[in-house]
């Protein structure tokens, strides 16, 4: 699947990309330690941002997405996971409907398949009575390292989360696809884990995460740029047809371009509308 994008992408300017926002975060980091009162200004802003230390793909589409794609987010696998630590030791919260699947069910099938890292249920009528200020949604949110919800409910968790869930995408719950009689639990809560969501926003611009400062390598990095392209690709209407561009950042970076489909163009491409027809030089 990852070929797509190096179908039309140059690895070596991914490559580039991904090296200099490397070592600009280097020197920012060197910078904030060697002032100790900037450092201390830092540590707050960091604090106050959750600690983003990831690498965005950013996605602009040539289209505002339709109502039905920017309902949920979506799933997209990576070859490197992002996670500082090993599946297992996770401390995950999975989310049910309560009524195909009741937390006592939950715990029931999860210690039947022996998946250790969801340490609470919770189903949405609880979260809607015992979480309903934002200290207690606050106490959630830094309870755990990440959240997982059934399909069923994800579209109502806006609402009942809040903005300390979603006003900065740290910690959306992932949409897992548990069938009843649990025989794919262990397989999906482990790639829920091992994923990075795209919400599409309800403008041009979305973006996922794809490196993580400190944890993956910039080779690593790299492959999940692909990954993440080829799983983006699955997503928009008319895979490259629908994309305007890609760039890489961290969020408080510049972006630097790794895609711009006007660059693929031929003189007569939007005219001759071959915009899209995979040929040689085309978009």
């Amino acid at each position: 699947m990852a070929v797509a994008g190096r179908d039309r992408i140059k690895e070596d300017v991914v490559r580039k990309a991904v090296n200099a926002l490397l070592k600009w975060k280097k020197k920012k980091k060197l910078y904030s330690q060697s002032d100790h009162e900037f450092a201390h200004e830092r540590e707050e802003e960091e604090e106050e941002e959750d600690g983003d230390d990831f690498i965005y793909l950013s996605v602009t589409l040539k289209k505002v997405p339709t109502q039905d794609l920017t309902r949920t987010p979506h799933q997209i696998l990576l070859r490197h996971s992002l996670l500082s630590q090993d599946y297992s030791n996770l401390n995950c919260c999975l989310i049910v409907d309560g009524k195909k699947i009741t937390s006592e069910t939950a715990h029931k099938m999860l210690k039947a398949k022996g998946i250790p890292s969801i340490k609470q249920v919770l189903k949405v009528s609880k979260l809607k009575s015992d979480y309903k200020s934002f200290d207690s949604k606050k106490k959630l949110y830094d309870s755990f390292d990440v959240f997982l919800a059934v399909k069923s409910v994800v579209p109502l968790l806006p609402k009942v989360l809040g903005k300390v869930f979603y006003s900065k995408k740290k910690k959306i719950p992932v949409p897992v696809d548990l069938r009843a009689d649990g025989s794919n639990w262990k397989e999906e809560i482990e790639k829920a884990c091992k994923s990075s969501l795209l919400w599409l926003s309800g403008g041009t611009c979305s973006a996922l995460r794809v490196g993580r400062w400190g944890l993956t390598e910039s080779e690593e990095i790299v492959e999940n740029v692909f990954e993440a392209i080829a799983g983006v690709l699955e997503i928009v209407p008319k895979k490259w047809g629908g994309i305007r561009c890609f760039h890489l950042k961290f969020s408080d970076s510049l972006a630097l371009p790794v895609y711009d489909y006007q660059q693929m163009l031929q003189p007569d491409d939007d005219k001759l509308g071959r915009v899209g027809d995979g040929g040689s030089g085309l978009v």
